[in-house]
């Protein structure tokens, strides 16, 4: 290993209070100083402007497609073949540099490649993966509705059979990628059985329309759209066979809920790593700010949560690399780290004093940047919900 790669080491791993870095094998380490170094050399550097501009790094994302690193733990069909803990890794590193980023290969990757992986025919994987973890074509999976969020299961659009092909109709929201995306995997309801099938929509098929939602405060330099579907007509191939069900759509949510949990530990180490470095250097009153107890507490208080949202990150990539992770471990994952992130954060920003509201250190965007991750992919009372059913038997949902 050379020089460069072992200092990269030293920072990737700074904030590796309990060493975890020992359970790491040489290919999940590689992948964590890879993704970092993108981070460092390509994303901090110009990802201030993108998300100012509310403008979609297309620079970055064609720089991003030559990395190896886009595929979550998807195994063939040109995907880089990352474990559990090592896609992880990825989406830590990818997210402490910028949230829209950690977003965009979200979408593309936990969503939509992964309901091609897992729910498509040889030929729906043989023609889009190998394009997608390039980042030569780009993916949108279209789920939430304007009327349907957290209760996505009572999604209205729908879907006509009409000979060999399908008739959907119906309308979305919040879809990410949806305005650039080459294929959408919509969701729509069976209007003969009722169940919820996948379909996958082309850029440029009639009755297709998107409008990019803007005015946004969070995610700004990564673009969501509302959808309209006035009889977009596909194709039964184009139909993902292995998708029949809601259920269906729950396994590749199931898997999504573990990225955000990844997500919000990689903002949380930004703005960790932000208040560290500035109170060391910030002198007030004739001294570091880091010298006066009230500033050790409050950082020793934010390690404290940012240790226990990694050892969470750490056990749930164990339990899915033994196919042991549930939708409800992941879903208190997701509840517990966004949490801790959103109060590291608001942390940080108050140790940077007015600094902190300055784009240039880090904070601020990483501080609006959770509201969306602690929302989407179910919110913490709906994932409170829904753990609370298992561990007591008992539904607490209204009807």
């Amino acid at each position: 290993m050379t020089d460069d790669l072992q200092e990269g080491i030293g920072t990737a791993l700074s904030t590796d209070y309990l060493q975890l870095r020992d359970q790491l094998t040489d290919t999940q380490l590689d992948h964590l100083i890879r993704a970092r170094q993108f981070v460092d050399d390509e994303v901090l550097p110009t990802i201030n402007d993108y998300w100012d501009r509310a403008e979609f790094p297309w620079l970055l994302v064609k720089k991003l497609g030559t990395t190896g690193l886009v595929g979550d733990d998807l195994t063939g069909y040109g995907c880089p073949s990352m474990d559990p803990l090592s896609a992880g890794l990825v989406t830590m590193e990818l997210s402490r540099g910028d949230g829209s980023i950690g977003t965009f290969v979200g979408v593309q990757a936990g969503l939509a490649m992964r309901s091609i992986a897992e729910l498509g025919s040889e030929d729906q994987k043989q023609r889009w993966l190998p394009p997608m973890t390039r980042l030569d074509r780009i993916g949108a999976f279209a789920l939430t509705e304007p009327d349907h969020g957290s209760d996505s299961v009572s999604l209205q659009t729908t879907a006509r059979r009409d000979g060999d092909s399908w008739v959907l109709d119906g309308r979305k929201k919040w879809i990410g990628n949806g305005t650039i995306a080459d294929v959408v995997v919509v969701w729509a309801r069976d209007t003969t059985d009722g169940r919820v099938k996948g379909f996958l929509v082309e850029k440029g098929t009639p009755g297709f329309q998107t409008r990019r939602i803007e005015r946004k405060a969070s995610l700004r330099a990564v673009w969501q759209a509302e959808i309209a579907l006035d009889g977009v007509r596909v194709e039964e191939h184009d139909r993902l066979p292995g998708a029949d069900s809601f259920t269906d759509t729950g396994r590749v949510l199931a898997a999504t809920r573990s990225s955000c949990a990844w997500m919000a530990l990689g903002h949380a180490l930004a703005g960790y790593d932000a208040a560290l470095t500035y109170t060391r250097r910030r002198r007030q009153f004739g001294h570091p700010l880091a010298r006066f107890q009230i500033i050790q507490q409050r950082l020793v208080r934010m390690l404290a949560d940012l240790t226990a949202m990694q050892l969470y990150c750490l056990q749930i990539a164990r339990l899915a690399e033994t196919g042991a992770l549930t939708d409800t471990l992941a879903g208190l994952a997701k509840l517990h780290n966004t949490s801790k992130a959103r109060a590291v954060l608001a942390e940080a920003r108050d140790l940077l004093g007015g600094n902190g509201i300055l784009l240039d250190f880090h904070v601020m965007r990483h501080m609006a940047d959770i509201e969306a991750v602690h929302t989407f992919e179910g919110t913490e009372t709906m994932q409170a919900l829904i753990v609370g059913r298992e561990i007591t038997g008992i539904s607490a949902f209204t009807h």
